[in-house]
């Protein structure tokens, strides 16, 4: 615990120099003990001694309380409370500073050799922090109200008083301030309008300039007192040259029209000072998040942040900044830069990341995935040594520097507070903690270099830069062995030229420049090239005026790897890219591309994913179901084209994710109807909503395709003498129907990410004529009396996929029962060949010499319709044909239950899957489902000759 012997003599010294002061004499032992640490350490806690009495005398009881930092603003706004005059002010100011910092200095200095104070780096970062704020705003406070009257009150058109916002950008915002930081700050209020209550009113950018200049001059301006801090406005939309106050409307238009990369990264810690304009400042934040936080994926943030620390770097080498532990390679600015290129990138997609403090964000990051923890780790251990280091600095002689010492004195000073034996031991640490935070910093950022020229064939180069010369052009491709060069040059040459009457910036141009010779190098050797490049210019036709995804692409070679062999496989997928370029941030990952999501896990992956949004922010949950469909559905193709995933694996997959969205709907839904109606009464002791949706078709059978619609009918058990016991009373049953077309609502409307789901829900009782939603007992009652046969075939591939156990077992009753009803024969063969002819007259043979994979004669509708014929004609005998509603396991049964032969059930079974199997990959290939008059053979004259032989 002794200090150097270079710094006790110093410390002997100064001691000797205090020891006239009664007050120090006076003090305990144990702060006896620590003073002479804090008197060899520091000049600045030695200069505050000589210069201030009170504080010798005052400063033994400042660690009584365990946390001075929360009665920081009481305590000052009681001692300014005295103050009649500005200069009065500014002392008050100035003492309150200087005895707070002394104490934080005091800490710092001697709690590596007082363990038992609880004094880690976050603590002293958060006392600075809120010291300043406390000296902020009540210097605001005080002159607030001397200004309202001088000049009158701030009010806006409607009358309503109008406070000035101050907003602390930097470590200030972050709550991590440095010992001896400037405070960067951005003034702003509200609304414009004209003060009251003085004898001549001014405007209100007037009052709050004139009161802006009056704070800076509080806090900065040096006195025989000192200075409190020095205040640096230069982030304030337009810098120097600016306005020294905006009002939100100002500030909103300039960012959104001139707001710069460096601007953004500045504004994520920005955070105004002070709870009570915490309402205003709400109203602020959110104006201000788009221009902060993009929706979607950034990567333009990677090379942005490039070149700041490229200028950065450039800057320490000019001025000749060695040793420099916040600027320098490895340095404290590093690991802010690391933290806000996903903050940046990803901010605006996961709130974690939304933190000001870097500590969270890191904490965040390694919560995410996004570094390795080993990765994190280090960042987080590096980052608290250079901190820690930076402020024990700074806290030597009060002076803003981050450069190491020269001085042998301030190296033993720094080297003993840091707990270490010598300069020498202290030093390589400090390069071993630089080296490992660079070395992330270079895997994750890099420098900003271009590109080798080697890295990629100039020819794909020359390809790009003479797109404006068909010549030319043809020759290089026809060198490069591509096919149908005449082909790809027409069509290079016409992208390029529409691309040209897009307003891209400097920043879309150079991407573009990077990218094109990248993609060239990939697509242009593949045999379908004039397939898919079309496909892909289509995609960056659409995200040309958005920078960010083309530096997706161009920063990410595996991502484009990835598009290319999505774009060309399916049309499809390369359609929905281009419509929806927020899937493109997918394929980053490949583990997760070319993974779906288990079976059993999409309702919770779902539940996860939409808890990130507010329940009442109606708006954006919808936007997240679709976007949460569009990353499922890209998965499940990608693993699809990958050869991962059967066909009927893949319907199981668009099946049980559209269950999974169903629930999610039907829980919006329930939201806004009970919050606006409450719930039935019937509901009460039951831990249930007493409504159903009933799958039919494609859904209720397991067998969903990429564009499948819903048919779906909506079930519940109120009784006609029920009503919902919210503030607006409805009968119950007009509660369901307003739920029902909510629900409708939820999946029909069109947002800037297309619609959820096409929904037909005309399989209802009384088709497109009848309730929206009916009870149980009315669905079936119609079942029984009313229903055609045509809605007891449809029957056979029902299943509710959404509901409570009571509705369940009622369904299921309902449809066993009308299933098992005896038929007569005859009259229900006439039925089923009488709807199936009707549908191949209607939607049969549409093309000459091709077979209509779905409706010509021994396509799939025969062997859909013979099941159901089957299962109704026979179920009466054999009820166990009524479990399955899928058209695979419904065949299966019949040879379970001797309805046809083993080697029927499994040609017919054959015909259906390779049948169904050709259009899937149809649809992923953007065809329609037809193929040549003479493929299937085999298949279609089994399926004919068992319709013929139930059918003749």
């Amino acid at each position: 615990m002794s200090l150097p012997s270079s710094l006790s003599s110093l410390a002997e010294r100064r001691h000797q120099e205090l020891t006239h002061l009664n007050h120090i004499q006076a003090w305990p032992e144990s702060l006896q003990q620590s003073l002479l640490i804090a008197l060899g350490c520091s000049d600045f806690l030695h200069e505050a001694f000589q210069q201030d009495e009170y504080l010798c005398q005052y400063f033994p009881s400042m660690f009584d309380e365990s946390d001075r930092s929360e009665d920081y603003r009481s305590r000052l706004q009681d001692n300014l409370s005295k103050c009649s005059d500005e200069n009065g002010l500014m002392r008050e100011l100035r003492y309150f500073r200087r005895r707070e910092m002394a104490y934080i200095a005091w800490r710092d200095f001697t709690h590596e050799y007082f363990p038992r104070c609880d004094w880690s780096l976050e603590v002293s970062l958060s006392h600075l922090s809120l010291l300043a704020e406390a000296l902020i705003v009540e210097s605001y406070q005080w002159l607030y109200k001397q200004a309202c009257i001088d000049w009158g009150t701030p009010k806006n058109a409607q009358g309503e008083e109008q406070p000035m916002l101050i907003i602390g950008m930097g470590k200030l915002g972050g709550g991590e301030l440095n010992f001896s930081s400037d405070i960067d700050l951005i003034f702003t209020y509200p609304e414009n309008g004209e003060t009251e209550g003085a004898r001549r009113s001014i405007a209100n950018a007037q009052f709050f300039t004139r009161l802006g200049q009056k704070i800076i001059k509080a806090l900065d301006q040096t006195t025989f007192d000192g200075f409190c801090y020095r205040v640096d406005l230069r982030l304030r939309p337009f810098g120097e040259s600016g306005p020294l106050v905006m009002s939100y409307a100002a500030l909103e238009d300039y960012y959104q029209e001139q707001g710069r990369d460096w601007e953004r990264y500045a504004m994520i810690k920005a955070r105004v000072m002070g709870k009570e304009t915490y309402s205003h400042y709400q109203e602020l934040r959110q104006m201000l998040r788009p221009f902060v936080f993009r929706r979607y994926i950034d990567f333009g943030a990677i090379q942005a942040l490039r070149r700041m620390k490229s200028m950065i770097t450039t800057e320490v080498r000019r001025r000749g900044l060695n040793d420099n532990i916040k600027l320098g390679s490895g340095g404290i600015r590093e690991v802010e830069f690391i933290a806000q290129v996903f903050q940046l990138i990803r901010g605006g997609r996961e709130p974690s990341l939304r933190g000001r403090g870097l500590l969270e964000t890191l904490d965040a990051i390694k919560e995410l995935g996004q570094l390795t923890a080993q990765e994190v780790d280090d960042l987080t251990t590096g980052y608290r040594f250079l901190r820690r280091l930076e402020n024990l600095l700074q806290a030597i002689g009060d002076k803003q520097t981050q450069t190491l010492p020269m001085d042998e004195r301030d190296q033993s000073r720094l080297a003993f507070a840091m707990g270490m034996a010598d300069w020498n031991e202290l030093y390589d640490a400090i390069q071993t903690q630089m080296n490992t935070i660079h070395a992330v910093f270079e895997n994750l950022i890099g420098d900003d270099e271009e590109e080798s020229e080697n890295s990629i064939d100039k020819s794909y180069v020359e390809l790009w830069d003479m797109a404006h010369n068909p010549e030319v052009l043809e020759n290089i491709l026809q060198e490069l062995n591509a096919e149908q060069a005449e082909q790809l040059t027409r069509h290079i040459i016409e992208f390029k030229g529409d691309l040209k009457k897009k307003t891209l910036g400097p920043r879309g141009r150079e991407a573009i420049t990077h990218l094109m010779p990248k993609l060239f190098s990939i697509v242009i050797s593949r045999e379908d090239a004039s397939d898919t490049l079309p496909r892909l210019t289509k995609l960056i036709q659409a995200i040309a005026t958005r920078t960010t995804y083309l530096e997706l692409l161009d920063e990410h070679s595996g991502a484009l790897q990835h598009l290319v062999r999505l774009c060309a496989a399916s049309p499809m997928v390369a359609e929905q890219l281009t419509r929806y370029p927020i899937l493109l941030d997918e394929l980053l990952d490949i583990n997760q591309l070319y993974n779906p999501i288990e079976l059993s896990q999409y309702k919770i992956e779902l539940h996860e994913f939409l808890a990130r949004i507010p329940e009442d922010d109606m708006e954006q949950q919808m936007e997240a179901l679709r976007q949460f469909k569009q990353v499922c559905l890209l998965r499940i193709a990608a693993s699809d084209i990958a050869g991962g995933l059967s066909l009927m694996k893949v319907s199981d997959h668009l099946t049980y994710l559209s269950e999974a969205i169903v629930e999610s709907v039907v829980n919006q839904a329930w939201l806004q109807v009970t919050e606006k109606f409450g719930e039935p009464t019937h509901l009460e002791g039951r831990d249930s909503k007493g409504f159903a949706v009933i799958g039919y078709g494609k859904v209720g059978g397991w067998e969903l395709g990429y564009n499948s619609d819903l048919d779906i009918v909506f079930m519940h058990d109120c009784d006609t003498n029920t009503y919902t016991n919210g503030k607006k009373e409805i009968d119950g049953r007009q509660f369901y129907l307003r739920l029902a077309q909510r629900i409708i609502h939820i999946f029909s409307v069109r947002t800037s990410s297309g619609i959820l789901y096409e929904v037909d829900t005309r399989l209802r009782p009384s088709g497109a004529s009848g309730l929206l939603v009916s009870t149980s007992e009315a669905f079936d009652e119609y079942q029984r009396e009313d229903a055609w046969t045509w809605e007891h075939q449809a029957l056979v591939r029902a299943r509710m996929i959404y509901g409570d156990s009571a509705l369940q077992s009622a369904f299921n009753t309902t449809r066993h029962d009308i299933l098992c009803l005896a038929r007569n024969e005859k009259k229900l063969q006439q039925d089923v060949a009488e709807m199936r002819e009707k549908m191949r007259g209607h939607l049969g043979g549409k093309k000459a010499g091709r077979f209509m994979l779905k409706q010509d004669a021994g396509g799939i509708t025969d062997i859909e319709f013979l099941a159901q014929y089957l299962v109704l004609n026979h179920s009466h005998q054999a009820s166990k044909l009524t479990r399955w509603s899928d058209n695979v396991r419904i065949f299966e049964s019949f040879a379970e239950q001797n309805v046809m032969s083993e080697e029927l059930s499994q040609s017919l079974i054959h015909a259906y899957c390779v049948m169904r199997n050709e259009i899937h990959h149809r649809n992923l290939l953007g065809f329609d489902a037809d193929v040549a008059d003479t493929s299937f053979d085999e298949e279609r004259r089994a399926v004919v000759t068992a319709w013929n032989h139930w059918f003749s």
